[in-house]
């Protein structure tokens, strides 16, 4: 991560806490000598990506025992939300004065009801990242499918970031689950990990038993780019995932064809990989087969909806994690963020991802979900 964004990064994080320090803590009638620690503790909490680095040397892998990831969150996740009460508190005092022409001061017992909501709130945020997610069904209709695709399964995973928090024994239930879901394919699209592979190794190895009739598929997203992308390329083939980095797959059911292709991530050129290229990924397969595409990032779809596509599959966006910050990360993604989008021909659907990145491990309103699509004839 350059200088320039590394600060930009720290600050950003370092809002929510400097809201709660200067508009909920320093008003409230407790001793200066409490205040200023708490103060500290709170500034430092929000620093837990700069803690990060110091562990790992990435801000994307803190390598720090479990729990103490989990209390990170929890902690962040109590800053941002108290801050967003505390601005809504602010408003509602501001309103106030103007309406009655008087100096009104927040009751301090609202001020403790707030942190008392936010602190509730952000247990459920981190305990709805740190779950098994459920199936969720999905049905996507597609223009000249053939007969014998009609009903055909597939399991989508995403965005695992298999880590110090999302451990062996998540990703084992997560195979596990994945595996009955009688799906006759299943397709990763992207970021698996956190981490490099002597980091992970043991973590994601349960994923090596994921199994289904026409096989496991998978392309890389922006964090294998983090941590030697070569290196992890090498290990999830060995570990038995048919990568498609930029390239394409059929499945054949009597005499028809469905296309499995997949791309390279947007981040791939800035270490030096090659870029996606959906020409390349589909060069040589069948004509008129219907393509289903995985890319991790759903950004370009509308490009794939222009060149054919019938179907792409991504994630990335984690659904925008909490309601109302799915907003922001829409506009971030070309107005991609959640959940189905139909653009001529093509359905793009945008998976809320099965984990999530341990630097913001917080879920309220946007679960996460094992994606099982089912192809029908339109």
């Amino acid at each position: 991560m350059p200088p320039g964004v590394r600060i930009i990064f720290t600050l950003v994080f370092a809002v929510p806490a400097l809201i709660v320090v200067i508009r909920w803590l320093w008003p409230l009638p407790i001793p200066l000598w409490a205040k200023v620690p708490a103060a500290l503790l709170m500034i430092g909490a929000s620093q837990f990506h700069l803690w990060s680095r110091l562990s790992s040397g990435s801000v994307f892998a803190p390598e720090f025992p479990r729990l103490l990831v989990i209390l990170f969150n929890w902690a962040f996740g109590v800053l941002l939300l108290l801050a967003v009460l505390q601005l809504i508190l602010d408003v509602g005092a501001v309103l106030t004065m103007i309406a009655r022409r008087e100096v009104v001061r927040t009751p301090d017992w609202l001020r403790y009801a707030a942190a008392a909501l936010a602190a509730v709130a952000g247990s459920v945020a981190v305990a709805n990242a740190l779950r098994v997610p459920p199936i969720k069904d999905v049905t996507v209709r597609i223009r000249g499918l053939p007969a014998s695709f009609d009903g055909y399964r597939i399991v989508q995973l995403t965005d695992l970031h298999i880590s110090r928090l999302f451990t062996a024994g998540w990703a084992r239930a997560v195979v596990d689950r994945s595996n009955q879901a009688g799906a006759d394919l299943i397709v990763v699209t992207g970021d698996f990990i956190d981490g490099s592979v002597e980091m992970r190794r043991a973590d994601i190895a349960p994923l090596g038993q994921l199994q289904a009739p026409d096989g496991v598929y998978a392309i890389p997203g922006n964090h294998e780019y983090f941590f030697s992308y070569p290196a992890w390329m090498r290990h999830l083939a060995g570990m038995g995932f048919r990568m498609l980095p930029n390239a394409h797959t059929v499945i054949r059911r009597d005499d028809a064809g469905l296309v499995i292709a997949g791309v390279t991530d947007l981040s791939a050129p800035s270490v030096g990989e090659a870029a996606p290229d959906l020409v390349r990924a589909l060069q040589d397969a069948p004509a008129g087969a219907p393509v289903v595409l995985l890319d991790h990032q759903p950004r370009q779809a509308r490009t794939a909806a222009q060149r054919g596509v019938a179907l792409q599959l991504s994630g990335h966006t984690h659904g925008g994690m909490l309601v109302g910050l799915d907003r922001f990360v829409a506009r971030a993604n070309a107005g991609f963020v959640s959940g189905h989008y139909e653009l001529g021909d093509m359905t793009l659907y945008v998976s809320n991802g099965t984990g999530l990145w341990p630097g913001f491990a917080l879920r309220l309103g946007v679960p996460s979900e094992i994606t099982r699509i089912t192809l029908r004839r339109r």
